[in-house]
């Protein structure tokens, strides 16, 4: 028995000595890459691709580009939506009372800097790239990664204010706190980008000299730095290009723009790219999966009743008999209210409104007996989950067409709403209104008119024809002043951008959000009470989200500091 327990023992003292060696416990991960194996052209082109993919979320409802969640439900563009008890977690948000332990909240948080993360394994990656990887390809891939860096953390500003700013050089393991101001390394980023992306690229989809160059604008202006913000707006109007070359400007028809056979058009600067039909739904428009009618077999999606549009937002669109928007906000008194079918039953009569209106209105929101696309007329209470809940209204934006099933939309998965069509996180129109706001802000007041006004002349002719409804709308003549240009130009983004996730941010950087917000709140409660009883914006707190207490734990509360109020 002696001799085989000695030849154990010597057995294991031998394993033990190689195990214990450095190299034995340098096991690389299964259905893994190393750097050196990424660092050919097409290694890097993919961990770039890898870095656009980011801004579909990927990783549930409420992290992608869209923020229909975090821009135009927290701005009163809408409501939640379904009903109380579906997805729970967005009426705190929705109420303004946040907990920093919310899973949307950190959903949104982890895919922004998932996308920074993989920005910057794409700028590491150049460092070592072989020497067949051309200098001409290692500076527009950095740009494009440098672009995509800046938008994910202009991102987590405007939403958390400042959180960790870590790039390529960072050894991710060294705590980094979240006491810097990311204005300065966002704009760095931008500028770059605008100096070194070509104009035109091989690839829809890809960021171009012009997407930066508005996206750096964008920046300024958030920081009231009109005066370079209006320089750079200046080139883009009159110089940019899409990706694909063909000169920026506005699409005739309205709606045109959130239709899946315009993706990618001039009025374009830069979108995310949804895919259907690739085999897997994860390419297409995860974030709006939820944001359909309640409709059955009768309409888009089947499922599944969010995103409905505010009662206040609908009454917006009210016009006076010039065809312009009452800056007064009179549309909100009981006689401008848009008529609506709430508590009216589909097989009660309903009679339309038959005040002026914008059209934009029927290309923005589903309303009663209103033709829904190609899906024929909106029946009213038939596709809403709960009226009593979220209102009368239906999202309209982005949806797929009847004709475009199979084509618009993935049939795989669990429900039809998984979608082609792009959400634009830049358009002319957006560009044209943003420089309309530096220049009254610079007092060039006949300028910012002409801005506003190719907006509303486009508006003008995209009535939606096959309805009674009665659209009048007309440009505006010049400004008395620069209060009432600012006035014309706040509430043009209402109406041209509404439910496109911007407007929380707008009234953020105007500064009006506390008077703006607890007045939609109060409004909508005379309605809808549910979602909305007790709910109050707070100045000083709800201006930004909390940093979510899964990343304060990981780091300690001495590295990443909360946002006041939570």
């Amino acid at each position: 028995m002696k001799n085989p327990i000695k030849a154990i023992l010597l057995l294991a003292v031998l394993l033990f000595q190689f195990n214990c060696q450095d190299n034995f416990l340098e096991v690389a991960p299964t259905s893994s890459l190393s750097f050196n194996e990424l660092s050919s052209k097409e290694g890097i082109e993919g961990a770039l691709i890898g870095t656009y993919s980011m801004l579909l979320g990927r990783n549930g409802f409420y992290g992608d580009g869209s923020n229909w969640l975090w821009g135009s439900i927290m701005g009163g563009d809408a409501n939640k939506g379904s009903s109380a008890g579906d997805q729970s977690i967005v009426n705190e948000i929705q109420a303004f009372n946040a907990q920093s332990n919310n899973p949307a909240i950190l959903q949104k948080y982890r895919s922004l800097y998932e996308g920074v993360a993989r920005a910057n394994t794409t700028l590491r990656l150049l460092q070592n790239a072989e020497e067949k990887v051309t200098s001409a390809d290692k500076i527009r891939i950095e740009a494009e990664a440098r672009f995509l860096r800046a938008h994910y953390y202009f991102e987590l500003k405007k939403i958390f204010n400042n959180t960790p700013y870590v790039d390529e050089y960072w050894d991710e393991v060294t705590p980094v706190r979240n006491d810097k101001d990311l204005w300065p390394f966002i704009e760095a980023d931008f500028q770059f980008a605008y100096e070194q992306l070509p104009e035109t690229q091989a690839q829809l989809g890809r960021a171009n000299k012009w997407a930066a160059g508005a996206y750096l604008a964008k920046a300024y202006l958030y920081q009231n730095n009109f005066s370079s913000a209006k320089a750079v707006f200046d080139q883009v109007i009159s110089n940019g290009v899409t990706t694909s070359g063909e000169k920026l400007g506005l699409l005739p028809n309205y709606p045109d723009a959130f239709h899946s056979i315009q993706d990618n058009s001039r009025e374009s600067l830069f979108a995310t790219q949804a895919a259907v039909s690739t085999g897997s739904v994860v390419n297409a428009n995860l974030g709006m999966v939820l944001n359909f009618p309640l409709s059955g077999s009768d309409g888009p999606g089947g499922c599944c009743g969010f995103f409905q549009p505010s009662l206040e937002l609908a009454n917006s669109f009210r016009t006076n008999v010039e065809g312009l928007p009452l800056l007064d906000e009179t549309y909100n008194l009981p006689q401008h209210h848009l008529i609506n079918d709430l508590s009216v039953s589909s097989d009660e009569e309903f009679i339309m409104d038959k005040g002026n209106l914008d059209p934009r209105l029927d290309h923005s929101i589903g309303r009663r007996g209103i033709p829904y696309l190609d899906w024929g007329l909106h029946p009213g209470k038939n596709w809403i989950r709960d009226q009593a809940y979220a209102g009368p209204y239906s999202p309209k934006k982005f949806s797929y067409f009847r004709s475009g099933i199979g084509i618009e939309n993935d049939l795989s998965s669990w429900t039809p709403g998984f979608t082609a069509v792009n959400y634009t996180i830049i358009r002319f129109a957006d560009v044209l209104l943003m420089a309309a706001e530096a220049e009254i802000e610079l007092n060039d007041l006949e300028k910012a008119r002409d801005y506003i006004n190719r907006v509303r002349s486009r508006a003008k002719n995209s009535n939606l024809i096959d309805t009674d409804a009665n659209y009048v709308i007309d440009l505006y003549p010049p400004f008395q002043d620069q209060s009432q240009a600012r006035l014309a130009v706040r509430f043009e983004r209402k109406l041209e951008l509404a439910m496109e996730g911007h407007r929380f941010y707008d009234l953020i950087r105007w500064g009006i959000a506390e008077a703006t917000l607890n007045f939609y709140l109060e409004y909508e409660d005379q309605f809808i009470t549910p979602p909305f009883a007790g709910a109050r914006f707070t100045a000083g707190k709800n201006e930004y989200l909390p940093i979510p207490q899964t990343e304060i734990d990981l780091q300690g509360a001495d590295i990443i500091l909360q946002n006041p109020g939570y």
